[in-house]
C-alpha cells in the first residue's frame, strides 16, 4: 500500500450542548473579531444571534455576512471577503451546512492568499494558510465543517469548482445536534443521502485505506439506523446525534479517500441548474454504483450488509445488487425524487454535463474510469 496522509481539523467538538464549550475554546485562541458567514434562514431562526451573544460574553466582537445562497457563487465569496476586510476580522466562523461552510472557506482563503477564488480550483493550489476558520454545523450531511473540500459555483461557466486544499481545513469543527432540530424534513433527507454518498464513494474509491474504510462503514451503519427517524421527527435528539456522528465519519472517509462519479456528476447538475446537491447525489448514487459494480462488487456487498441486508451465502455480485436495493429503498422512504427529469434536467444538456463531470477533481478516484459516452449513459439512465 502506498504512503498516505490523513487530513482532519486539529480540534473537533461533538454532542448536545457542545456549542458553548466551543465558544470558550475560541476565546483561548486570542481572536478579537469574527466574520460570521451564514444565510438568511439561520439569521431568522435566531441561531446566528445566539452565537453573536455567546461571543460577546467572551469579549469577542463579530460582523455578520448572511448573503450565502444554496450553491455559493464566486460573487458571494467576493462579497463576503469585502465585508471581512472592511471590518478587519481576524478569523471566520461559518454557521450552517455546506453552503455557508464552503463560502466561508473561499473567503478565508482569499483573505490571506489574494487573487480570485478561480485561481485555486484543483488540488492544493494555495501557498498560505487561510484566515483561521471555525465551522459550526447545523446540518447532518455535507461534512464541509471538517474537510479540505470547498465547492464554489462559477456562475459564468455554470460549473461547480472543486477546490481541494489542506489550507481550507477549519481549525475547529462543531457538531451540536441541538442546532440541527430545526432542519426541515426535506433538508434532513437530502443532507442524509449526501452523507451516505460520501461514505459509499469513499469506501469504493481507489484511494481508500483501512482507516477510511472503518470510518465509511460505521457511517453507513449509523445512517441506516438513524436517518429515517430523524426525517420523521426532527426533534428526535438521539437520531440527530446519530446522524451528526455519521456525517462526520463519512467526512473523515472522503476527506482522505476522496469521492467518485456521483459527486463529479452532481457538481455539474448543481452548477448548471442550481439544484440541491444532496438530492442530485441521492438520484445518481444507485446508477453510478451499478456501473461501478464490475470493479467493486465485494465492497458494495459489504455496504449492503451494514445497511441491514442479509448477504451470507450470496455471491459478490448478488450482494452488490442488494446494496442497490437498500439505497433505493432508503431514498423512497425519504421521498427523494425518482429521477433527474423531476428536477428539470434536460436530455439535450447531457453531453455538456458529462464532459464537465470527467474534468471534475472527484472523478479521478472512481473505481471504474469511463468514457464520455458511458457518463452520458449514466445521466440518461438517471433521468
Amino acid at each position: 500500500m502506498a504512503a498516505t496522509t490523513f487530513y482532519i481539523p486539529p480540534v473537533n467538538m461533538s454532542g448536545a450542548g457542545c456549542l458553548a464549550d466551543a465558544v470558550k475554546a475560541v476565546k483561548g485562541y486570542g481572536f478579537k473579531h469574527a466574520l460570521i458567514v451564514s444565510d438568511g434562514f439561520l439569521v431568522k431562526s435566531g441561531i446566528v444571534s445566539h452565537i453573536v451573544e455567546l461571543l460577546l460574553s467572551e469579549s469577542i466582537n463579530s460582523t455578520v455576512y448572511d448573503g450565502v445562497m444554496p450553491n455559493p457563487t464566486v460573487a458571494s465569496v467576493e462579497a463576503g471577503l469585502a465585508v471581512a476586510m472592511k471590518a478587519a476580522c481576524d478569523f471566520v466562523i461559518s454557521v450552517g451546512g455546506g453552503s455557508p461552510h464552503d463560502c466561508a472557506k473561499g473567503i478565508a482563503l482569499l483573505a490571506t492568499n489574494g487573487g480570485k477564488i478561480e485561481d485555486y480550483e484543483g488540488v492544493d493550489r494555495s501557498g498560505k494558510a487561510q484566515l483561521p476558520l471555525v465551522a459550526v454545523n447545523t446540518t447532518a450531511g455535507t461534512a464541509s465543517e471538517m474537510t479540505r473540500f470547498c465547492i464554489i459555483t462559477d456562475e459564468v461557466r455554470h460549473v461547480k469548482m472543486a477546490i481541494v486544499d489542506r489550507n481550507v481545513t477549519p481549525i475547529l469543527s462543531v457538531n451540536d445536534p441541538a442546532l440541527m432540530v430545526g432542519m426541515p424534513p426535506q433538508l434532513t433527507a437530502a443532507t442524509g443521502m449526501d452523507a451516505l454518498t460520501h461514505a459509499i464513494e469513499a469506501y469504493v474509491s481507489v484511494a481508500a485505506t483501512p482507516i477510511t474504510d472503518a470510518c465509511a462503514l460505521q457511517a453507513v451503519k449509523l445512517i441506516s439506523t438513524h436517518l429515517r427517524a430523524a426525517y420523521k421527527d426532527g426533534h428526535n435528539i438521539a437520531a440527530r446525534e446519530g446522524m451528526a456522528y455519521a456525517q462526520f465519519l463519512a467526512g473523515m472517509a472522503f476527506n482522505n479517500a476522496s469521492l467518485g462519479y456521483v459527486h463529479a456528476m452532481a457538481h455539474q447538475l448543481g452548477g448548471f441548474y442550481n439544484l440541491a446537491h444532496g438530492v442530485c447525489n441521492a438520484v445518481l448514487l444507485p446508477h453510478v454504483q451499478a456501473y461501478n459494480a464490475t470493479q467493486c462488487a465485494a465492497r458494495l456487498s459489504n455496504v449492503a450488509q451494514v445497511m441491514g441486508k442479509k448477504t451470507d451465502g450470496l455471491t459478490d455480485e448478488a450482494g452488490a445488487e442488494a446494496c442497490l436495493v437498500a439505497i433505493r429503498q432508503l431514498a423512497r422512504d425519504l421521498d427523494i425524487p425518482s429521477g433527474l427529469a423531476e428536477l428539470g434536467v434536460q436530455r439535450e444538456d447531457i453531453p455538456t454535463l458529462a464532459a464537465n463531470a470527467l474534468k471534475d477533481a472527484c472523478a479521478a478516484t472512481n473505481p471504474r474510469q469511463g468514457t464520455q459516452g458511458e457518463i452520458e449513459a449514466l445521466f440518461a439512465a438517471a433521468l
